[in-house]
């Protein structure tokens, strides 16, 4: 942890205090966040919304109520063009829609960097 971002020791938990110790003395080899591996299983439990966006549409209210049994909507995706992946209203991935048995499913095929630091 360099100086310029390093943390007023009061602002720090138990865990981060304990994390920087064992990083010091065990050299830059032994990433920060490791220490905090641990902890990750208490958040296991947690659920969260998944949802995979085939494409998007926009039309009136009145458009809206005219469609009927076998109306086709066109969206703004191409067949083939990967889908949009949220977790919890976060795009986290992106994907294809596969059939596991006789269910429709999702396979990602690539990662969203999030911008969040």
């Amino acid at each position: 942890m360099s100086d310029e971002n390093a943390k007023n020791p009061g602002d720090m938990t138990y865990n981060e205090i304990e994390a920087v110790k064992t990083a010091r003395d065990e050299g830059p080899e032994y990433a920060y966040g490791e220490a905090m591996a641990g902890d990750v299983t208490a958040i296991y439990d947690i659920p969260v919304q998944i949802s995979a966006v085939l494409g998007r549409s926009t039309m009136q209210v009145s458009q809206l109520l005219k469609l009927g049994r076998g109306a086709v909507v066109e969206l703004d995706r191409k067949v083939g063009e990967a889908i949009d992946i949220y977790v919890n209203n976060r795009l986290v991935a992106r994907g294809e829609v596969v059939v596991v048995e006789d269910k429709l499913g999702v396979t990602m095929t690539e990662i969203v960097k999030s911008d969040r630091t």
